[in-house]
């Protein structure tokens, strides 16, 4: 597969996305959920008019493109005018609400003089391997790709094809001349084609193709699905999403952000607006899960891929959700998918599927089940109901039992007695040995440093504070502890304990991550370097205070190490990654900090830099390319957009 790194648009519905380029050509298709599978190696269109060879849509020197959504949708147009023959055609895609199905409308124009013989061509290839291999049937009105565990068919309504070719169309399909006697073989790439007839002067004519994914299953129940589907009122499938869409934006309005008077609040307005309509797509609606972000790289090139749910990004992105009322999204996400991803010990690996499956990992961070616990506490915040808390009590003690014995153990905080221990430490401390240690060394939030960081235990404080809240909440408010002496008692036990961690933590931090030669605050006592979680400590992990004397000297230190030329911040000093280019969300962070200490300029200053550099349809990137401002790795990243909504909170409140 080729690299695909910008996903400029993304559509999608409950369980399908599909991602384009900012020429419309589509790069990506998941289904049954956001993460897995992806179906397309890539799926070309074009036309040949007269006599001309193919003129891919997607790329020709005489085209012309404009790209937009309907406002307040998921529903993309892609204006594409060949100016050699004057046609204008207008690309609209869509997911249905209720179905399986991609809806791609085409609309032909004839803005010259001359009379335009007009053919349209698809030519797609799927995904396919050794255990699972494509193989392609000729359809009515289409063709059928399928392997042993799915069908993708891509047909039109009311149009018949002109002609197909199943077996080495990459030979003549650059001069859109394909012919095939087979019905039927084993190809992984086909062709087909629609004779359109002749657009006359000024005359404009419609074409609806519909791309439908599904299980292999017999084949005359498919032959009945393709039936059935073209049967629907496509024009009032897309009045339905539209009206969806727009509904949906309305009702999870959750700031009440007024209209916007000028083009700068516009401009925020439109983030915002964007920020809500995909959310939804990077969620698995069954289970809570949420994706980081819809992929961009496949092939391993620069990542270890995107498209899995991290528990830290996710809490991020609950946040979000209960600041956009969507707070049912966020209870699944706590009640079924972490519950369904929590291992035997109470820990949280790196990063799963969002059914709840493991996904590849590459090692340990002790910060995804601390912020589980935190997340929990802060849902409870927006939500105030307890019975939520009662229902996620044993998962956050489970959680934070096992983040008692990692602190334990790394920091070398004094233990329980050997013959107090209970099962759950005697299994972890079976299964982990390294360096002496009990337990695995923690990798940092960037995922590329091993060690003891000060974010991580700042996520570990805030979680042990997040317990004995939500202790506090129940002993108080309900008599779920009353009359029951013994567990009332370890209660009481137990919150002494974290309190007396919680000062062992920052005491180690002060000891150990202040460098008085900076006079700042590092990442870790190793390599010393600045780093933008630091912040972490402050916002939203609260271990420090944002006005005391040793965080305002971090933050002149960060400022003078990682703010680059344009006002934008890298993640940390001698950042590689992707060129080391500025993230919103370190931005974003400066932003929170800055409201934190009532800097109200300095924290424009900062949050413009995220707003300027919005992508094109108003997606937050993962960076930002200092010399073009434009985002340039990972579009449509969630925890970026997450970081938006909280700062327009502290901005806006809720009005």
């Amino acid at each position: 597969m080729e690299n695909k790194y910008l996903n400029e648009a993304i559509i999608g519905n409950k369980n399908m996305i599909a991602t384009f380029t900012s020429k419309g050509e589509m790069q990506r298709i998941y289904f049954p959920s956001k993460d897995n599978r992806q179906y397309i190696d890539y799926f070309h269109t074009g036309v040949k008019i007269n006599y001309s060879d193919l003129i891919y849509l997607h790329d020709d020197v005489n085209n012309v493109y404009k790209q937009y959504y309907d406002t307040d949708t998921n529903i993309l147009n892609t204006e594409i005018t060949n100016t050699y023959f004057n046609l204008k055609v207008v690309q609209t895609d869509y997911m249905m609400l209720k179905e399986n199905v991609l809806v791609k409308k085409y609309i032909f124009l004839n803005d010259g003089k001359i009379d335009l013989n007009t053919h349209f061509y698809i030519h797609s290839e799927l995904l396919s391997d050794y255990n699972n291999q494509v193989g392609c049937k000729i359809i009515d009105n289409g063709m059928l790709q399928y392997a042993h565990d799915f069908s993708l068919a891509t047909f039109a309504k009311g149009h018949r094809l002109a002609s197909h070719q199943i077996n080495d169309s990459k030979e003549s399909i650059g001069r859109g001349e394909i012919q095939d006697k087979d019905y039927i073989g084993m190809s992984k790439d086909s062709s087909i084609c629609y004779d359109l007839g002749t657009i006359k002067s000024k005359e404009k004519k419609t074409l609806e193709i519909c791309i439908w994914i599904g299980e292999n299953k017999n084949i005359s129940e498919i032959e009945n699905e393709i039936e059935r589907i073209k049967k629907i009122d496509f024009n009032r499938e897309y009045i339905n999403t539209k009206s969806y869409w727009r509904k949906y934006v309305k009702a999870h309005n959750g700031l009440n952000l007024k209209e916007p008077e000028n083009s700068y609040e516009e401009k925020i307005y439109d983030i915002y607006k964007r920020s809500i309509l995909l959310f939804p797509l990077l969620t698995n609606q069954e289970t809570g899960g949420i994706i980081a972000s819809p992929e961009v790289d496949e092939n391993f090139t620069s990542c270890g891929r995107y498209a899995y749910c991290w528990p830290r990004d996710a809490v991020f992105m609950t946040k979000a959700f209960d600041i956009l009322k969507m707070d049912k999204e966020t209870e699944k996400f706590y009640k079924i998918f972490c519950k369904k991803t929590q291992s035997k010990n109470g820990m949280w690996e790196q990063r799963f599927y969002t059914d709840g499956k493991l996904a590849p990992c590459w090692g340990y961070q002790i910060d995804e089940t601390a912020s589980v616990v935190y997340g929990v506490h802060e849902h409870y915040q927006y939500t105030k109901s307890e019975k939520f808390l009662k229902d996620n009590l044993s998962m956050c003690e489970k959680a934070v039992d096992f983040l008692k014995h990692y602190v334990k153990d790394w920091l070398d905080i004094e233990g329980k007695e050997e013959h107090d221990k209970d099962k759950v430490q005697q299994e972890i401390e079976e299964t982990y040995s390294k360096q002496g240690h009990k337990y695995h060394i923690s990798y940092d939030i960037w995922e590329m440093c091993e060690g003891i960081h000060l974010y991580s235990l700042a996520s570990i404080y805030a979680a042990f504070d997040s317990i004995i809240k939500i202790y506090k909440i129940l002993g108080d408010k309900t008599s779920d502890f009353e009359n029951n002496r013994l567990k009332e008692e370890k209660i009481l036990k137990n919150q002494k304990e974290l309190e007396k961690m919680q000062l062992e933590i920052k005491k180690y931090i002060n000891q150990n991550m202040y460098d008085e030669e900076k006079k700042s605050y590092v990442r870790n006592p190793e390599d010393k370097k600045m780093d933008i979680s630091i912040l972490g400590s402050v916002v939203p992990f609260k271990v420090f205070k944002p006005k005391e004397k040793k965080i305002i000297n971090t933050i002149e230190r960060i400022n003078l190490s990682i703010r680059t030329y344009t006002g934008g911040y890298q993640r940390f000093e001698q950042d590689h990654y992707r060129n080391g280019n500025p993230w919103p969300i370190a931005n974003l962070w400066m932003t929170l900090y800055y409201l934190e200490t009532g800097e109200k300029k300095k924290a424009k200053e900062t949050f413009d830099f995220v707003v300027k550099t919005a992508g094109k349809h108003n997606l937050l990137g993962e960076q930002i390319d200092n010399s073009t401002l434009k985002p340039t790795w990972v579009l449509g990243l969630g925890w970026s957009h997450a970081m938006f909504i909280i700062v327009l909170e502290k901005l806006y409140g809720k009005n």
